[in-house]
């Protein structure tokens, strides 16, 4: 199967989980937060994440013929990027009105309800895994290994240091240790839960914890990028927004052209743990996207 066919179907079927799992929703005074959830979970994000996460459990299985058992997996990862997407564009953190192309949640639904949106699919995610059917063993680990890569030592603790960075000088060793854990945590952990879905060995969950940070940290490097080169229609929200904010980001810190060779670099490093063709394949288009 060729890459743009497989990428096809892996987005549909995460794309299809998250709207059966967004039908499970509504009714009484919750309908105004899961039209918020509607509108932030499924306006067409890229998916990268779940995504990684059906192809590590096809690659622990060593069968391309079902990848079904990730699927709640999938979603469940997917909920937490989105969560982490609306709370990140409140006025309190980084204030974008703007988002894939459409007015963030909050301006569309209130501060409010966007908050309670980003509350309720952080909680939602880990029901999804808890409901998945997997053996509990599994559900266990896999609960685990989301609530760290979300947690104080993992994406929110990178956050929080973010924030803490605006308008000051730091280093590059600061810098990366605050996108490890800001946006490497959650994309290994997305690596993990699919090996852990297709009962992967220790030996796998390594290569893809390797991959799935050294993945991130290039993902990174290439948003800081694209927020000072990048098309703003196609991104489908404002450029120049970290330099704006005072943000601290690769560019501020290393400069263009030592950026782009960083992103380079850990691009080839996410390549060394790369165990199928399609991951190959994908590194490669990650770091030359434009959106």
């Amino acid at each position: 199967m060729n890459f743009d066919k497989k990428m096809s179907i892996y987005r549909d079927a995460v794309e299809d989980e998250l709207v059966k799992h967004t039908a499970l929703l509504g009714g009484g005074a919750g309908d105004d937060v899961t039209r918020a959830i509607e509108y932030s979970l499924l306006d067409g994000g890229k998916r990268i994440r779940g995504i990684l996460t059906l192809e590590f459990c096809e690659i622990a299985m060593q069968d391309d013929t079902s990848t079904k058992q990730a699927l709640p997996f999938s979603a469940a990862i997917e909920m937490i990027h989105c969560y982490s997407l609306i709370h990140d564009d409140l006025p309190c953190m980084d204030d974008d009105d703007m988002r894939r192309g459409k007015p963030s949640c909050h301006i569309k639904f209130g501060q409010a309800t966007a908050l309670l949106a980003g509350d309720a699919l952080l909680t939602y995610a880990f029901e999804t895994i808890a409901s998945s059917g997997a053996e509990p063993e599994i559900i266990a680990n896999a609960v685990t290994e989301l609530a760290k890569a979300a947690g104080v030592k993992g994406m929110i603790g990178g956050q929080m240091v973010d924030l803490l960075n605006e308008n000051r000088t730091i280093t590059q060793e600061e810098l990366c240790q605050t996108h490890a854990m800001k946006t490497g945590a959650l994309i290994s952990a997305a690596c993990r839960l699919g090996v852990m879905a297709g009962k992967g060995n220790a030996d796998l969950l390594k290569r893809a914890d390797d991959f799935g940070k050294n993945l991130g940290m290039a993902f990174q490097i290439v948003d800081d990028i694209l927020d000072v080169t990048g098309n703003q229609d196609r991104l489908g929200k404002p450029t120049g927004s970290d330099a704006d904010s005072g943000k601290s980001g690769f560019i501020e810190v290393m400069g263009m052209d030592r950026s782009r060779q960083m992103a380079e670099e850990y691009t080839q490093k996410a390549l060394l743990s790369a165990d199928s063709e399609f991951l190959k394949q994908l590194t490669q288009m990650l770091l030359h996207r434009n959106m």
